[in-house]
């Protein structure tokens, strides 16, 4: 096991409510949370910060149940750009230390300063320290920041500790640090494969370390393998140089979503296409927007009872970035998945866009010659995206907005959600 190397990760706490706190310093130490229109019961929370999150609040929680956990919480709509752009300030700063610095999401970093560690201070923890004041002197938000030999165990650090926390996990400490925490807190040991671990008796990182490698295989399969490496800290992923020629958002953006708790109940297949293609309108319009496009379309639902949610997937013939494309391949899929005939009603729904890859990229022409119809469509797109960019997102509306009045309350712009990269990338 490699413990030479000195690898920090860097996360900054509650991060879009903490740029709009920077921005609006009559916001800090308040109940502040990013999400949608909470007038129409429209949207979820996308972060909150920690006030907000001691009363309750939780990402991905309704507005309406937001309000009823923290009814003094102050709601405020996101800005993506401006989080994207102190994204880049932070990696910015970060690149002073290292330059080897590889995004996590907009708002988390790996730097391996293995080389640039005595330069800056002389330990990890030392420039963790400084890098820490820096963010919050020069940006205004704060950060946590986790130091170890390995990345697995650094991002474990920087939960460990929250907010504003600094944690070591070394060789002498781990054991005592990491394997006694919960087997969730590792990372990419999700929901489903926690409940595969407890039903093995493995509740600890220490337990699925010391488990028998070929029931961990048996029962995870090549997942399994990877995530107990994980778990005894044999991590040796290097982090990867973050290459500035490709762009910040190729680096930063695994997918574009958008998802809406909607002002109704969701009861029939019609007002079910009409909505995702609203909010399909805004994937595609989105990814226009970054130079992107998508080689995977998936929708999911929840059901307006039991909130129990089913998502479904698939891979298109090849990438776009077509509102029609996109929006009708979206609503095939959630009504091929939801009955509607039968009593199904959703309450809140959602269409994501990824395996992204840049839209310029040259495509083989198919011998049937449609490339010249979509691109009839991909030109009324744009001209649609500019009208909205200079007049508003109203400015072009579908006709299903006009015959159904439900639809009006709904900005198909305005709740794009950005999705970080893999690890495995």
């Amino acid at each position: 096991m490699d413990t030479s190397r000195t690898i920090l990760h860097v996360d900054m706490n509650c991060f879009y409510a903490s740029v709009e706190m920077a921005e609006n310093p009559a916001l800090r130490n308040k109940p502040v949370i990013v999400g949608g229109d909470e007038e129409s019961r429209h949207g979820i929370v996308l972060t909150a910060s920690y006030p907000a999150k001691r009363r309750g609040v939780k990402t991905a929680m309704a507005l309406w149940e937001a309000r009823r956990a923290c009814p003094e919480a102050i709601i405020v709509p996101p800005r993506y750009g401006l989080y994207i752009r102190y994204s880049s300030l932070a990696r910015e700063l970060y690149n002073e230390y290292t330059d080897l610095v590889e995004p996590f999401g907009l708002d988390e970093c790996w730097l391996d300063i293995t080389h640039s560690v005595i330069e800056h201070g002389g330990d990890g923890m030392e420039t963790a320290r400084t890098i820490a004041r820096r963010v919050f002197e020069e940006l205004g938000c704060t950060v946590s920041v986790g130091v170890s030999w390995n990345k697995i165990f650094a991002k474990f650090g920087s939960d460990y500790q929250k907010p504003c926390g600094l944690t070591c996990v070394t060789p002498d400490n781990y054991r005592n640090l990491v394997w006694p925490s919960k087997v969730r807190d590792l990372l990419y040991v999700g929901p489903a494969t926690e409940r595969k671990l407890l039903r093995m008796g493995i509740r600890t990182i220490g337990q699925l370390a010391l488990a028998d490698d070929y029931a961990i295989r048996r029962m995870l399969g090549k997942m399994g393998e990877v995530v107990q490496s994980f778990a005894r800290g044999l991590d040796a992923a290097p982090v990867r140089t973050y290459e500035n020629s490709l762009g910040d958002i190729e680096h930063v953006v695994k997918g574009v979503g958008n998802g809406i708790t909607t002002p109704f109940d969701v009861e029939d297949a019609t007002t079910a296409r009409q909505v995702i293609w609203l909010m399909g309108e805004s994937v595609s319009q989105r990814l226009r927007a970054l130079g992107l496009a998508a080689s995977t379309v998936s929708v999911w639902g929840r059901d307006f009872q039991t909130l129990a949610s089913r998502s479904r997937q698939t891979t298109l013939a090849q990438p776009t970035q077509l509102t029609d494309e996109i929006c009708s391949t979206a609503a095939d899929l959630l009504c091929g998945d939801w009955d509607f005939s039968h009593g199904d009603k959703l309450r809140s729904l959602g269409v994501r866009a990824s395996n992204l890859s840049p839209a310029a990229t040259y495509v083989q022409l198919d011998v049937f010659g449609k490339e010249g119809a979509r691109q009839r469509l991909l030109d009324l797109d744009r001209t649609i995206d500019e009208l909205r960019a200079r007049f508003g997102n109203h400015a072009v509306r579908r006709l299903s907005e006009l015959t159904d009045k439900r639809l009006a309350t709904l900005n198909p712009e305005r709740d794009n959600v950005v999705h970080p990269i893999s690890f495995f990338a």
